[in-house]
């Protein structure tokens, strides 16, 4: 790639920005029709730039798939954590705010929830590592104290703690689906029955 500066801008800055326009591209595209029907020339021709452009920024419409993902996941996490230290010091004020955050969040912008919970695991297994770090990071929020201490249960506090992130996946699913979306009030209702029964005493 030439490195001469083109237009006011470095080499790095107009592979920086091919990049952006793709990930924006993907965001739109990639939730609908959904990544299996999306093309590299569609990509492209959203994004207006050419195939070989999309080869400098990204080996495939999966890379591309795992840096929206990650970018949604992360912005999620942080959104999260924010909410939870800001919380009520106690087990329900928790609760109730992390869940409530992170399914406002990922339904606000019903692309974000279908990236996350539907299209990348159509994207295949090849992004199975990405949704498991997505999973983790949850988890560490958890783990972390934010749901209760770690003998607020008898069993596994781990695999409970997948287990109620699993539940959420599962709503959201539902949310992005159905002809007919429960109302994101009663997802948020639902989840944090689910979360607070499991970690009470």
């Amino acid at each position: 790639m030439n490195g001469r500066p083109y237009r006011g801008m470095s080499a790095e800055e107009r592979l920086a920005e091919r990049r952006e326009r793709l990930i924006c591209a993907a965001y739109t595209l990639y939730s609908d029709p959904g990544f299996p029907e999306t093309t590299i020339e569609r990509l492209c021709a959203t994004a207006r730039i050419s195939n070989r452009a999309f080869y400098e920024c990204f080996s495939g419409r999966t890379e591309l798939m795992r840096a929206l993902h990650e970018r949604c996941v992360q912005e999620a996490v942080s959104a999260v954590a924010k909410a939870v230290e800001e919380a009520p010091d106690t087990l329900l004020g928790r609760v109730e705010a992390g869940i409530t955050e992170y399914i406002n969040f990922v339904t606000e912008d019903r692309r974000r929830a279908r990236i996350m919970h539907l299209e990348v695991r159509r994207a295949g297994d090849c992004l199975t590592t990405s949704r498991q770090q997505a999973v983790r990071a949850f988890a560490r929020i958890v783990a972390a104290g934010a749901l209760g201490p770690p003998d607020t249960v008898g069993v596994n506090r781990h695999l409970l703690t997948l287990g109620m992130i699993g539940a959420v996946h599962e709503l959201l699913i539902e949310w992005v689906l159905a002809e007919d979306p429960p109302p994101v009030s009663d997802l948020v209702g639902t989840a944090v029955h689910i979360f607070h029964r499991s970690f009470a005493t």
